[in-house]
């Protein structure tokens, strides 16, 4: 299954390539959009590469990457949504998102989450999503809660600390059969 393309009612997703490069490292090399985000930001060959197998990884059927354009500005990179397996290997899925700091503080990264997550869950029936936020990332938990993803606790990785926001097929499914779906 190819990636799909998604449209919001201000946005489009479609599958990450390498004609995205280029914005997306030039997103990434803002100390303020990688802060809470260990990587290899500080070593541009380092970032290069990572970037590069990151956009050619293949993480199986309906997952991947998608970079986020605005309607009204179709060549204007705001950013991407990742679902891949946890860390790129697993067993768990891990959804994620980056925006440029002109992007932000719009409800991009919501918007742009919200058919991913739907995708995750609902195309894929993906048992459980998850996402781990910096505890000090106010913004990005703040996307969780609206996506209804809820707290499960907080770790330490790496020496960094996160802390882990879930939502399963179930408590999706639940949510949708209640007509309460929020998402």
């Amino acid at each position: 299954m190819p990636l799909p393309t998604f449209h919001t009612d201000r946005l489009t997703l479609r599958p990450r390539t390498l004609q995205d490069f280029d914005a997306c490292l030039a997103m990434d090399r803002d100390p303020e959009v990688v802060r809470f985000v260990v990587g290899p930001w500080s070593d541009l060959q380092a970032h290069k590469r990572f970037l590069h197998s990151r956009i050619e990884a293949r993480f199986g059927e309906g997952l991947g990457y998608w970079s986020i354009f605005a309607k009204r500005d179709p060549e204007r990179f705001l950013g991407w949504v990742l679902l891949i397996p946890y860390d790129a290997v697993g067993p768990e899925f891990e959804i994620g998102w980056r925006l440029n700091r002109a992007a932000w503080g719009q409800g991009y990264a919501t918007e742009a989450a919200r058919p991913v997550l739907i995708h995750a869950l609902r195309t894929l029936a993906l048992p459980e999503i998850v996402a781990d936020i910096h505890p000090e990332n106010r913004a990005s938990i703040h996307v969780a809660s609206k996506l209804r993803m809820t707290h499960r606790g907080d770790g330490i990785d790496d020496g960094v600390p996160y802390s882990r926001y879930a939502i399963t097929r179930d408590e999706f499914q639940r949510e949708s059969d209640g007509g309460t779906n929020r998402l």
